[in-house]
């Protein structure tokens, strides 16, 4: 497995849409390895979309269990997912690994139902809510070439510089 190079916004390679996942082999897994472990080195991934590593294929990986514990689905290999239902809105902070600098507010449904494929083609169906439903949408956004910065309530009053915490020695 390795370590896959983020892009970082203004990249104008993250405004590009995604295609759909056609082929699931040997190579597609090796990239979900990939792509997982990316997310996992990130600060606080949770999250992390094959075009912020310039794949442009429909491909989301989202695990929130280091910020709700076991109170989720854990590991979520989402390829080719669509959102089929939504209720509730809710705004809340968000950050991105493609936008270090920054965190803002940004409207999301608050719980979704959605339809994917796993790494073996498989169709799956989740239901999300809470912080596990906007870490879905915030992913998949990527899909469409979008970044939370388009979905900002007001750019003006809720756009924030990312605090930077040293590291201890």
């Amino acid at each position: 497995m390795a370590l896959l190079p983020i892009l970082t916004y203004p990249d104008p390679r993250l405004a590009r849409p995604a295609l759909p996942v056609t082929e699931f082999d040997d190579e597609l897994r090796s990239f979900v390895a990939d792509l997982t472990e990316t997310m996992y080195a990130g600060p606080g991934g949770v999250g992390i979309a094959a075009p912020q590593v310039n794949r442009l294929q429909r491909i989301v990986i989202v695990d929130v269990r280091p910020k709700l514990g076991d109170d989720c689905h854990g590991l979520m290999v989402l390829i080719n997912p669509e959102l089929v239902g939504w209720e509730g809105m809710a705004v809340g902070r968000e950050g991105c690994m493609s936008v270090p600098d920054f965190t803002g507010n940004v409207i999301r449904a608050e719980r979704v139902q959605l339809q994917a494929q796993d790494g073996e083609g498989r169709e799956r169906v989740y239901e999300c809510e809470g912080f596990e439903a906007r870490a879905v949408q915030h992913e998949m956004d990527h899909l469409d070439g979008l970044l939370f910065l388009d979905r900002l309530v007001s750019r003006k009053t809720d756009l924030f510089r990312r605090k930077n915490y040293q590291k201890k020695k």
